[in-house]
């Protein structure tokens, strides 16, 4: 995540780090008013993409055998046999959750390229 906002506040021309200088501008108040306005749409896509992968990879932490979403379908499948309903039901949830967050950074994005324009 630091590696996405450091490449999102780089990607900002010299010349606006070298204009708010001239104005009299502090650091926080250049990063404020003038660094973060423009790096923020920019890092918007990038970020909401990792949310979305950390949230897939969450399932491959039941290997390790905490206590999530895979995990509990694995052990009440375990109990009635039933373990395609249960793998099915999780796999269902993890697209919802997968869904919402899409929709959520697809609103983000657009509220950013409309804001700029």
């Amino acid at each position: 995540m630091t590696e996405i906002f450091r490449a999102g506040i780089q990607s900002i021309n010299k010349g606006q780090w070298e204009a708010s200088r001239s104005m009299g501008f502090g650091f926080a108040l250049t990063m404020r008013r003038i660094i973060l306005p423009q790096a923020m749409p920019l890092t918007i896509p990038p970020t909401g993409n990792q949310f979305i992968a950390m949230l897939k990879d969450s399932s491959l932490v039941s290997v390790i055998g905490v206590w999530e979403l895979m995990f509990l379908a694995r052990t009440l499948g375990n109990k009635d046999f039933r373990h395609m309903e249960m793998l099915i039901t999780a796999a269902l949830i993890y697209w919802c959750l997968s869904m919402c967050l899409e929709l959520i950074q697809s609103r983000i994005e657009r509220h950013y390229r409309t804001a700029s324009h």
